[in-house]
């Protein structure tokens, strides 16, 4: 057996115990692009699935605005609150972390596979969400940073 199954095999066995429905599905997805051969599928992914997976989570998101059901007073409110002025806040530096980022990885790309193995022990162990690797990249950048101006 090819060492990519192996690995894919593992990250789904690994999602079934940890219970992690979206580790396990993404597991078997590319197993079965790898099984069927289709790996012009797996380039296309790979170019262009972080895109599609930010349209998708940001629709998501969206939904409720769509739906029409917010009151706008209310939420022009909770905008101005205390607590929507930190969102504001939190949601700028999440983005601009999100882009530094971005640029670590084009400067490091093999940084990557320590973030997906750090993603995948904080599904297995501490509950959390792949909610994608910029975030990851983000936080890396920071830390690079933090390590280098204290080095």
């Amino acid at each position: 057996m090819q060492r990519a199954n192996v690995i894919l095999l593992v990250l789904i066995l690994m999602g079934f115990f940890a219970e992690s429905t979206l580790l396990a599905t993404a597991g078997c997805i590319l197993l079965v692009l790898r099984l069927s051969k289709l790996n012009r599928l797996m380039v296309i992914l790979e170019r262009r699935g972080l895109e599609v997976g930010l349209i998708f989570l940001m629709l998501s998101v969206l939904v409720p605005l769509a739906h029409d059901n917010i009151i706008y007073r209310d939420l022009v409110e909770k905008t101005i609150s205390p607590q929507g002025l930190l969102a504001l806040i939190g949601g700028a530096l999440a983005t601009h972390m999100n882009g530094e980022g971005l640029k670590l990885l084009k400067l490091d790309p093999q940084l990557i596979f320590g973030m997906v193995m750090g993603s995948i022990l904080g599904i297995v162990f501490l509950g959390g969400i792949p909610i994608g690797p910029l975030m990851a990249a983000g936080l890396t950048a920071l830390f690079l940073e933090a390590f280098y101006w204290f080095k």
